[in-house]
């Protein structure tokens, strides 16, 4: 080079060392890789691209307020996402352990016009819904004279929150823009696995406690509107005078509210559903077709405009709804728990991805953490099946989630995460093949990334190969009611004529008319009581009903008894087989199955002894948010379900 400058590369030239090796020289592309360097340099000097530059900070995440301030400021916790009844219980537990509780009343269109006001476009129904739900609020208070920086420092807002496949991952942020833009700037929005196990960079006592107490708070509370859910979508269709149930419900959720809030007996509250839901007078023999819901989880639990009340809107046209309670929601979450960690067990290293098993120690600690989710499963579905006894609600069975996942994964990979993944597959099969309802209803928001895919896509398949399959998908978008209930109200035609044939049939079979049923009944009122359930035979209510009286009725006790004995003799010699090679596979499993035991049993000894570690409190976080990851899918190794009407119908 004829010039040279103080920042230009020179050549370097290695001297021989005695007993070592020379230097050696660098290369071309060594040269090349050098004045790259310099090149970028000189143009972020230029461009004011330095490493001390300071970035913009998004200054309302990460939120949180102290037990000082709750105290000083009066803070009031906002909740809202669930049902009516679930907010409703939710605010009265909260209120029990100390806290300001409002729970915000169901979206509704107004609602939807503040969330498309100052959300983003192309988002998703449930977040203009919750959004502008919660912003709606906000700007009420401001309208009635609270300054924005009162209502900043005064409510907090408590929601779940996580990453995932879907649009849901970005509702924090779609909470922050809006707010921000509609001047609440720095209004705190806490999301359950922000708070969880946090602790405050200024060491002070946080103003929300996610502790055992918290959690079994929410837990009663979900589990108490579940029962009190499915005890009204069970009663309300058939009630003779109508409105009749929404009173006697309301008086029920006042008496657990009270008990919530004061830490009285929730037993005590819940028996008082038998005294008043048993006084109402229904007619189970109104052929009612009995309607599955499934899809996406905000779309078919909301009440209000988000689904069009699609619930009232069924019961009005004259159909049973069976809607998914929150409680199968927690057996997924849970489910989901085991299935990684059974999946990660069988790695041949390592795994140390988010759901990984690398803080665990060796493998007792992997069978800890198994029988931890497996008691929780277990927890769960008794005390919700005690609820319910107290309350009244006989013959209801939460979903068996490997049941159902064995069921589908022939047509839907279990590891594929993403609304109710391989759920809605499930649910649809076994409604068919066990004859759990007459139509299937899945409904979900306009694009809705998960959900659509999967009612649209595979469950076209599904319909397929399931001959008789009513399965109606329908999307909401806010403002296409009309043609949502249209759509709803073809499909249902056939469901009414299925229902109809079906309990004619019922009558057909015993030689019955419904005169005479009418007149048994009066006869014999334990059996037209609200909430006496029949045994499941058919799809219908009403049909189920006739197949249990129908042998009274027609029969004598000697007859009935020997038919009794002839299903026994039948059903055990079809089990036998099945039961040979349980048998079968529980020995091969026999080390496994006894360590899952001797863990199980500890940790039931440490509940027992009131020493709930944090694996517990780890638990009870997941249990309140959606998984925020899509993982890798992957086969099932070995595992090769095969499905057909008959086997899935025999394994009840």
């Amino acid at each position: 080079m004829a010039n040279t400058t103080s920042t230009e590369v020179k050549k370097k030239v290695g001297l021989p060392i005695v007993g070592g090796q020379a230097v050696k020289e660098p290369s071309a592309v060594d040269e090349i890789e050098l004045e790259l360097k310099r090149f970028e340099e000189e143009e972020r000097a230029r461009l004011g691209i330095t490493p001390d530059r300071e970035h913009w900070v998004e200054e309302m995440a990460d939120l949180s307020f102290s037990k000082k301030e709750r105290e000083e400021y009066g803070v009031t916790l906002l909740v809202c996402g669930l049902t009516m009844a679930h907010d409703y219980f939710i605010e009265g537990a909260l209120k029990g352990l100390g806290y300001d509780v409002m729970h915000l009343e169901v979206p509704d269109n107004e609602a939807l016009r503040y969330g498309k006001e100052f959300g983003n476009r192309g988002q998703c129904n449930p977040t203009y819904f919750t959004v502008g739900n919660l912003v709606k609020f906000l700007c009420l208070l401001r309208d009635k004279g609270m300054s924005e920086d009162e209502i900043v420092k005064k409510y907090v807002f408590l929601t779940a929150g996580a990453c995932g496949p879907c649009r849901f991952g970005m509702y924090v942020t779609e909470y922050r823009k809006a707010l921000r833009d509609a001047g609440f700037d720095g209004f705190r929005v806490m999301l359950f696995q922000q708070t969880g196990g946090f602790q405050q960079a200024t060491g002070d006592e946080l103003g929300l406690e996610m502790n055992p107490p918290f959690f079994i708070a929410v837990i009663k509370s979900i589990l108490c509107g579940d029962v009190l859910n499915a005890l009204a979508y069970r009663i309300r269709p058939y009630e003779v005078e109508a409105g009749a149930t929404d009173r006697a419900l309301a008086k029920i959720k006042k008496n657990v509210y009270d008990a919530l809030e004061g830490g009285n007996s929730i037993f005590r509250a819940l028996w008082t559903a038998r005294k008043e839901l048993g006084a109402i007078k229904v007619n189970k023999l109104m052929p009612k077709p009995k309607v599955s819901i499934i899809g996406e989880f905000w779309a078919m639990t909301t009440e209000g405009d988000g689904n069009y009340q699609l619930q009232s809107f069924l019961e009005g046209e004259g159909a049973e709804p069976d809607v998914q309670l929150v409680s199968a929601w927690i057996l997924y979450t849970i489910w989901e728990g085991r299935n990684d960690i059974k999946n990660r067990m069988e790695l041949r290293g390592t795994d140390n991805g988010k759901y990984g098993l690398a803080p665990v120690e060796g493998v007792t600690g992997v069978q800890k953490k198994r029988a931890v989710l497996s008691v929780a499963d277990k927890a769960v579905r008794v005390v919700f099946h005690t609820f319910a006894w107290v309350a009244g609600l006989h013959g209801y069975h939460l979903p068996d989630m490997d049941q159902i996942a064995e069921i589908s994964h022939k047509y839907y990979n279990n590891d594929l995460r993403g609304g109710e993944g391989h759920m809605e597959v499930g649910k649809l099969i076994l409604n068919v093949a066990k004859k759990k309802a007459h139509m299937t209803l899945s409904v979900k928001p306009f694009g809705c990334m998960p959900s659509a895919g999967v009612s649209d896509g595979v469950q076209s398949l599904i319909t397929e190969l399931f001959p008789g399959t009513i399965f109606c998908p329908v999307e909401t978008s806010g403002d296409g009611r009309v043609n949502f209930y249209s759509r709803v109200q073809m499909y249902l035609f056939k469901a009414k004529l299925a229902a109809t044939e079906e309990l004619e049939a019922s009558l057909t079979q015993y030689g019955l008319t419904r005169e005479q049923v009418n007149e048994w009944l009066e006869k014999n009122p334990g059996y037209a009581s609200p909430l006496h359930h029949s045994p499941h035979a058919v799809c219908g209510s009403g049909a189920d009903l006739i197949h249990e009286i129908g042998p009274i009725m027609t029969q004598s006790r000697f007859t009935r008894a020997k038919n009794k004995v002839a299903k026994a003799f039948k059903s055990a010699k079809e089990l036998g087989p099945k039961a040979v090679a349980k048998v079968s596979e529980i020995r091969k499993n026999a080390p496994e199955m006894i360590q899952m035991a001797k863990e199980d049993l500890s940790v039931v000894t440490d509940v027992v002894r009131g020493k709930i570690s944090a694996e517990w409190l780890e638990l009870g976080a997941a249990l309140t948010k959606k998984h925020d990851h899509v993982h890798d899918a992957h086969d099932k190794k070995g595992t090769i379900p095969v499905v057909n009407t008959a086997q899935v119908a025999a394994a009840e």
